[in-house]
Order: C-alpha cells, then structure tokens, then sequence
C-alpha cells in the first residue's frame, strides 16, 4: 500500500497506551479505496481504555496534567470501545468532532500527534512510516491545539516566537517582526508585537494562543476545543483565522460542542463507541 505525496494515513493494528494518565487505545486500520483522495485517513479504528483511573487519581498527573471528572467518570464506568470507525478529512476542509465527555476524542487527537506512544501498527505521512520522522519532526507537521492555551509572562513576541525556543524548532529561523505583524494584521488582531501578553482580554489571549501555533505552518491541525470559553464574537474571530490558515493545502479537525458556525465542511460525532459523520449544509 501507498500514498501519494501531501497524505496522512492511520492503518493497521495500532495500540496506544498513555500510562501516565492511564489511558489505553486500540487502533485497527486499513486504508480505504478511497485513501488516495484525502489527507488525513483512519479507517476502521477501535478504541478502547483498559486501566481504570482510581478515586485517587485527583489532581494533576507526573505530567502536570489535570485528570478530569468527566474522564474518572468515563473510566470507572463501563465505557463502550470505539468499534471499526473510520473518517477522512480532505485538504483545504475543516471539520467537526462532536461527542460527549470521555468518548475518547482528545485522546484520538493526542495519539495522531504522538503524543500517545504506540505499541503496534502505524501512521503514515506523506507515504512515510512515522517511525522514520524524529519525533521533532513530525510535530512540526502535525499540531495539537489543546482547550486551555495559556499565555507565557511577556510580550505578545514572546509567546508568538515561543515555539522556536523548543527544541522543535530551536534551530530554525525565527520570524521577523514584519512577518508577525502581518500574522496579527489578518487575524483582526489590533495589538503590538510589545504588547503585555497580561494586558490582553480572554478572546484577544486565545487568538495570540492559536496564531503562536498557526506561524509555524503545519500541515495537520488538531483543535481541542478551542473556542469552548469564548463569547460568540471571539469564537467567529477564532473561526476565520483557522479558515484562512487551511486555505486549499491543509486540513483541520475541530472538537467544538459549540452549534454549527458553517465553517465545517462536515461534522463527525463520537457517542456510544460509534462514529457517525454528516455534512454541513
């Protein structure tokens, strides 16, 4: 099997465990006749938890991650696995990812960023096994999103030159001022590169938050509910700028549980272990 240039695909008998916050996945998929024609794939996957987070497991993890009651909850109950789903998502389209707390949507977006090891199977970018991209490197081709982005203490340079004192990107060029200018510009953001990052409102700190991301031009966006505490204004502004960043070559899978604001070209829904998926009018 192969993909031409430009396609991501999930397949085969792929097992994700996170043993830090005790999640365990199993992902079982093939490609499709159609895999060719997309550019991001998973077909047939199965998703299941196996370790049950413990009452005790309150507060943050060794990772500094906090553990959720909705995710306790999913796991102490008797959560149906994710059976033989599928999704492809095309170039140049967004689309949504719905479902209730704990069916296992972050974790699929997590395990697509390796960010979830994996103990079988494989993913494929660009016809390339992942495991002949450093970690590094694939994250700068796939970038994970999560709800709560925060600002770090200084300007609005700082956070958005942030990625390039990580060692994903410690090597590379840096931006020029001009070039971050124009990002805020088409983002309808009206604040300086000297701004204090501490000095800016909620909506204004999430868009500095997703443009530090969108500067560094991945080719996969994987969005955690970005616009989930934002007023309706600050969510469209968050819209247009993901709109705009997919323009015809990338991609991007939303989970929102926020109504539809048209933007999607079709909305996946998680519930019950099954996947279901309907285009947007």
């Amino acid at each position: 099997m192969s993909l031409i240039a430009g396609h991501l695909a999930l397949i085969c008998e792929a097992r994700i465990h996170d043993s830090e916050s005790h999640y365990c996945c199993f992902y079982r998929s093939v490609l499709c006749e159609e895999a060719g024609m997309a550019l991001f794939e998973l077909c047939d996957v199965t998703v299941s938890y196996s370790d049950l987070l413990s009452p005790q497991s309150d507060g943050p993890t060794s990772r500094g991650e906090d553990v959720s009651k909705a995710d306790r909850a999913s796991q102490q109950s008797s959560v149906p696995p994710v059976n033989d789903v599928s999704l492809a998502l095309d170039a140049g389209c967004i689309y949504d990812l719905t479902g209730p707390s704990g069916s296992g949507k972050t974790t699929l977006l997590r395990a697509c960023a390796r960010l979830l090891p994996l103990q079988g199977g494989t993913m494929l970018l660009d016809g390339q096994d992942f495991r002949t991209f450093e970690p590094t490197e694939w994250r700068q081709r796939i970038a994970l999103v999560p709800q709560k982005a925060t600002l770090i203490p200084g300007t609005v340079r700082d956070n958005l030159l942030l990625p390039w004192t990580l060692t994903v990107r410690e090597s590379a060029p840096r931006p020029k001022d001009d070039y971050l200018e124009q990002c805020l510009e088409d983002a309808k953001l009206e604040v300086g590169l000297s701004r204090n990052a501490a000095q800016l409102s909620g909506g204004q700190a999430a868009r500095v938050a997703l443009l530090r991301v969108l500067v560094t031009k991945p080719q996969v966006l994987l969005l955690d509910e970005v616009d989930a505490s934002l007023d309706d204004e600050s969510a469209r502004a968050v819209g247009n700028m993901i709109v705009r960043f997919v323009g015809n070559k990338a991609c991007a899978l939303r989970i929102r549980h926020r109504p539809n604001d048209g933007l999607a070209k079709g909305t996946h829904h998680l519930e019950a272990g099954k996947l279901t998926y309907s285009e947007n009018a």
